[in-house]
């Protein structure tokens, strides 16, 4: 540090004789040429660095305000999206609660036909095995009076003879005579 504020001191003492000469501290020439360097490049360089800040600083305004801008839209998009999916949820339960009730509803209906479907079909049942029932009393009576019928001729065609069938025969006829002169 004492050669820097030496060779500041040691310009005082050149004498002015008109001699040049080389500096050869190396400490003070560079301090020297540094400061000079320095401040002309602050005298002729403020204006440009001055510019180049001033449109930085513009440029970094612009983005801030550019995604401020794009943060309220987004924000804004964002509302109205979870509006939507409120509205979205809101019809959702509605459907679905009106869903289970249809469903019930349906339900409800559907039991009550089976039943009135299970009730005509009983009452069919019966009607089909009352009709089979006097089919087959009817069958059975039948054959119950052929039988007795086929009994009864045996019975009379092995007891009658000749002269008892003329008898009767007489007897009858003479029963539908005497109805028919009554009648008449």
């Amino acid at each position: 540090m004492k050669n820097v504020t030496d060779s500041f001191v040691s310009l005082g003492h050149w004498p002015s004789a008109g001699s040049f000469g080389f500096n050869t501290d190396i400490l003070a020439t560079n301090l020297i040429n540094l400061s000079v360097v320095l401040g002309v490049l602050i005298f002729f360089g403020k204006g440009v660095l001055s510019n180049l800040l001033d449109n930085r600083k513009q440029r970094i305004l612009n983005t801030i305000r550019n995604s401020e801008e794009l943060r309220a839209g987004a924000i804004e998009q964002l509302e109205k999206a979870r509006a939507r999916l409120r509205k979205v949820e809101i019809e959702a339960d509605q459907f679905r609660v009106n869903g289970y009730s249809e469903i019930e509803r349906e339900k409800l209906n559907l039991i009550d036909s089976t039943y009135k479907t299970l009730e005509q079909l009983e009452n069919y049942k019966n009607e089909t095995i009352n009709f089979e029932q006097q089919k087959a009393s009817n069958q059975v009576r039948q054959r119950v009076f052929q039988q007795a019928l086929q009994g009864a001729l045996g019975t009379l065609n092995s007891c009658l003879n000749s002269e008892l069938h003329l008898r009767t025969i007489s007897a009858n006829i003479g029963i539908l005579g005497a109805m028919k002169e009554i009648t008449d």
